[in-house]
């Protein structure tokens, strides 16, 4: 048993490493073999969560002198299952799909290399011990990111979406490295356990109440890291942009694993330091207020996309800042929790919309579809199941999950934060069943449309079993062997939270209908403040003049002292120094014997000099 976290997270590297160096050639059983991969993966996991036993392994990969050394480990607990089953069990169905969806691709094999690399590198993140292999692997999901984006490279938009997600994610990976950093100055360690023991030996008392700055400093660079990987403002601008990349790809990676890492990150760095000592300081009300603000803004923009999975790339910026939000409340149980039914119902919504795309003929603007509910029945289904499971409708799992969040920033007191997660709530209803009344309700408003047809069962399979998890992942027969919610799980209503989700999801729903549920078109578009939610508050094009104009300034001060300093006092200056001392040099080598003669007879004279009265 202990040997089978090592074989989950390796078998999808060595198949990576088999496709890349043996099979790149040979499409169709590249696509079997990383699904099959897949397959396998997710089993094994369903093994270990079966046996609910907590393991452990670890090896030191560098050892350092008066330095406890850098380890290679894993470390399953309730958290990392959880987790290990969203990576393998969302993995999985999405190489499923894949195998339709990207059956007439001309670089199959490069894709389900980039799938298997990218299960691998998350797997890591989920398994890690300690911050150092943590990062590690969480630089590999953003190289596995950067090449699923950046799958069809020869479109301008999808090359330079890869590089737009990933010059924003090392911004945030600056700050985080600097924070672990920090936080080793503090603790003395970078592993987990080494943390917690730390500030349950009561090292805060000793180290961090005189220095609850620079704590609070090393929580902040760390939770750089999760704005990146997460998308929270003002790093939120790669997620919607890298909707670039292939449908299945956005389902896995920018909805249900690689974009909650940060989430996951944070809540397992929390449980490590302990709510007690983080209740001292400041800096997760400042993580709180970035979440809530990242879903707020995200939330507004997503109402008025017109772009499939741009709406749901917004949803996905909004729902994550929710979770951001409960992990700065200081309940990072909540966020977690959320985090669990927000991938299955996400992933079911991003792969529902590929098979909207697929079928009619790539066509991702909600305006060009209409009446997909007679010709796609199975998909009108299953995107209903997640819209309702998204909009937190009781009964689904996102009922739930929100509530939990709702209850938590009820109880802290926090009345604005719970405030703006109540208008969120109402938003995400309003936005969503946009989406859907007009996509699938009414007529076909374009050809694509009036002739698309139900997808296949390689893609309808996944849809179905999503849907399920969709409505019953927040349920206690999941057991409690897979997260810390299930307590066992017990809903009891909080009155605010309880009537504020509620009638978000009523209001939301009424205002939907009354705009959208018959329409032609936008009615408002481009009217009042709406258009700045259109327009995404005109954020990237104030971060183009900001680049624009910094790297211009750069470049003019780079040249200033590039011709001041390189070139006016090292290169020019040694050149000129070198030639006048050549010429000085130059003078005594006339070539005049007499001349020669004189010098002679001056050396021999400071000789003898030299030789008889100093000595």
């Amino acid at each position: 048993m202990e040997s089978l976290p090592w074989l989950i997270l390796g078998l999808p590297l060595l198949t990576a490493a088999a496709i890349h160096l043996g099979l790149k050639k040979k499409q169709s059983l590249s696509a079997l073999v990383s699904t099959c991969s897949a397959a396998v993966t997710l089993v094994l996991t369903l093994v270990i969560i079966s046996k609910g036993s907590d393991l452990s392994g670890s090896f030191t990969w560098a050892s350092i002198p008066g330095f406890d050394g850098i380890e290679i480990g894993y470390e399953l607990n309730r958290l990392s299952r959880g987790m290990m089953l969203v990576v393998a069990g969302v993995g999985f169905l999405v190489h499923l799909f894949s195998l339709a969806y990207m059956k007439e691709d001309s670089a199959l094999a490069r894709y389900f290399c980039g799938l298997s690399l990218f299960m691998f590198s998350m797997t890591g993140i989920v398994l890690a011990t300690n911050f150092i292999m943590m990062f590690m692997f969480w630089e590999l999901v953003g190289l596995s990111s950067y090449l699923l984006i950046g799958h069809w490279y020869q479109k301008d938009s999808a090359a330079d979406a890869s590089k737009k997600a990933f010059l924003t994610n090392r911004i945030g990976d600056f700050g985080f490295m600097i924070g672990i950093l920090i936080l080793w100055g503090i603790t003395g360690s970078f592993t987990f356990n080494g943390i917690s023991e730390f500030f349950a030996g009561g090292g805060h008392s000793k180290t961090i109440v005189p220095s609850l700055t620079m704590f609070s400093s090393a929580i902040l660079l760390i939770f750089m890291g999760a704005m990146g990987k997460s998308a929270q403002a003002p790093l939120h601008v790669w997620l919607p942009d890298a909707m670039e990349g292939p449908t299945p790809v956005s389902a896995l990676i920018h909805a249900a694993t690689m974009v909650a890492a940060g989430v996951f990150m944070m809540v397992r760095f929390f449980s490590a330091v302990g709510i007690e000592t983080l209740d001292s300081i400041w800096g997760p009300d400042v993580i709180a207020w970035i979440g809530a603000i990242t879903s707020l803004l995200a939330a507004l923009m997503a109402t008025q996309q017109d772009d499939i999975k741009k709406i749901l790339a917004y949803s996905t910026l909004s729902q994550l800042g929710y979770m951001v939000m409960a992990v700065g409340l200081l309940d990072p149980e909540a966020g977690m929790f959320h985090l669990f039914t927000h991938a299955w119902f996400k992933a079911l919504l991003f792969l529902g919309s590929g098979a909207v795309i697929f079928a009619c003929h790539h066509e991702q603007n909600i305006w060009k579809m209409g009446g997909l509910k007679k010709t796609m029945p199975v998909t009108f289904l299953t995107f209903g199941i997640g819209t309702i499971a998204l909009c937190g409708v009781p009964g689904t799992s996102g009922f739930f999950s929100k509530e939990h969040i709702l209850e938590s920033a009820a109880h802290s007191g926090q009345w604005a934060l719970f405030g703006i997660a109540a208008l969120v709530a109402c938003l995400t209803t309003f936005y969503m069943f946009r989406l859907f009344f007009v996509a699938f309700l009414g007529n076909p408003r374009s050809d694509s449309a009036q002739h698309s047809k139900e997808v296949g069962p390689l893609m309808s399979a996944p849809l179905i079993a999503l849907a399920l998890m969709a409505i019953f992942s927040g349920y206690q027969f999941l057991g409690s062997n897979i997260s810390p919610l299930y307590k066992p799980f017990e809903f009891h209503p909080d009155a605010p939270a309880f009537i504020a989700s509620i009638s978000a999801v009523v209001i939301g729903l009424i205002l939907a209908w009354k705009l959208y549920g018959n329409t032609e078109k936008d009615p408002l578009e481009n009217r009042g403040v709406f258009k700045h939610f259109r327009n995404k508050f005109y954020v990237d094009e104030a971060y183009a003049k900001v680049v624009r104009y910094g790297q211009d300034t750069l470049a003019a001060f780079i040249h200033f002292f590039d011709e001041l300093v390189i070139n006016g006092f090292l290169v020019d200056g040694f050149s000129r120094a070198a030639g006048g001392f050549g010429r000085i040099f130059g003078r005594l080598q006339s070539g005049n014997l007499q001349g020669y003669a004189v010098l002679f007879g001056i050396g021999v004279l400071l000789v003898i000099y030299l030789t008889v009265f100093v000595s």
